[in-house]
């Protein structure tokens, strides 16, 4: 009888210490931060994070908010087999970017770069033939979070704004009150009405604020923040990823790229978009922020750095559009 208590006994020191490896930490969001930066750098997953949170792909994370992120749940096959090191090649189409390539082959952004010699900030090329390890990437699946998940879900009812991407629509959750239940159900009040109108405007100054600490910083073609230097659409990247919204690199996907607006309801933070070309060949070549009262501020090769210009004379017959990104 004695042998088959201690026996117990260990067995439960065991689970406890495999339970201890499954830590979880809180993270506060900071500026710039995405969802990949923070799993990155926590050796996780971005879809465990989601988990653990309970957010839906395309929501918006707001600065200062605190995340529960699970610890060193990451483990990427080390052994050298054949099956794990295969190279597949891959021709850029319009769109693309290095995570939406890896994240479709099972691997990591540092993988294809290292696989190509890219480095950081380098431009894709439509056409251009990569090498991309494949499955390369293993999260650990077989961690049972479901205990987590259900703790976690009762507490998260702060209340926040969601922004589907996929229909550029606006969702509003609300806090969930335990002493109110039946009033719960009819709907939300006025101050979460504004609170909406607030978090855009509040948007577009962060926007433009980070924008106006580059005036003056060089303009370089293909260059999308390294060394302070940036072309158009790498300068409208850059600034809108530190605000936590992905765009693509080139400016006339960008112009296909969230909310269409009317020249009339431009809004302080709005992309802006214009064909420069000599001969007027009709298509977007060109991007810029409006900041207001008629002016914008971009990365222009004619004036070798970042300005404000007004949206008049040249600029205002070359107008191609704007989009309100969320």
């Amino acid at each position: 009888m004695k042998k088959t208590y201690v026996l117990l006994l260990i067995l439960l020191l065991v689970s406890s210490v495999s339970s201890v490896s499954a830590k979880i930490i809180k993270h506060t969001i900071k500026n710039g931060e995405t969802l990949y930066v923070i799993a990155h750098a926590n050796h996780t997953t971005i879809e465990e994070v989601r988990k653990a949170n309970g957010l839906k792909k395309g929501e918006r994370l707001k600065l200062g908010r605190v995340l529960k992120v699970p610890k060193n749940t990451y483990f990427p096959n080390k052994n050298n087999k054949k099956i794990s090191s295969k190279i597949i090649k891959h021709k850029i189409k319009n769109g693309e970017t290095l995570y939406s390539i890896a994240h479709a082959n099972h691997t990591t952004i540092e993988e294809v770069r290292k696989a190509n010699g890219l480095k950081k900030g380098e431009r894709l090329k439509l056409g251009r033939v990569l090498k991309v390890p494949k499955n390369t990437y293993f999260p650990n699946k077989k961690k049972n979070t479901k205990k987590f998940t259900k703790k976690a879900s009762k507490k998260l009812h702060k209340k926040f704004v969601l922004f589907d991407t996929k229909t550029k629509k606006t969702k509003l959750k609300l806090k969930k009150y335990t002493k109110a239940k039946k009033k719960r159900s009819r709907g939300f009040s006025l101050s979460d009405i504004f609170s909406i109108g607030r978090s855009s405007r509040l948007k577009g100054k962060h926007i433009i604020s980070l924008a106006k600490t580059k005036l003056g910083r060089r303009y370089v073609w293909g260059a999308t923040g390294v060394r302070n230097t940036f072309d158009c659409s790498g300068f409208t990247k850059y600034v809108y990823s530190k605000n936590g919204i992905k765009l693509p690199r080139r400016a006339i996907a960008q112009s296909k790229y969230g909310k269409y607006i009317s020249r009339k309801n431009l809004k302080k933070g709005d992309l802006i978009f214009f064909d420069t070309s000599r001969r007027h060949k009709g298509y977007v070549n060109h991007v810029g922020i409006y900041i207001g009262n008629g002016k914008f501020i971009h990365a222009s090769s004619a004036k070798k750095k970042v300005v404000i210009t007004r949206l008049q004379n040249f600029y205002a017959k070359r107008y191609r559009g704007a989009r309100r990104p969320s």
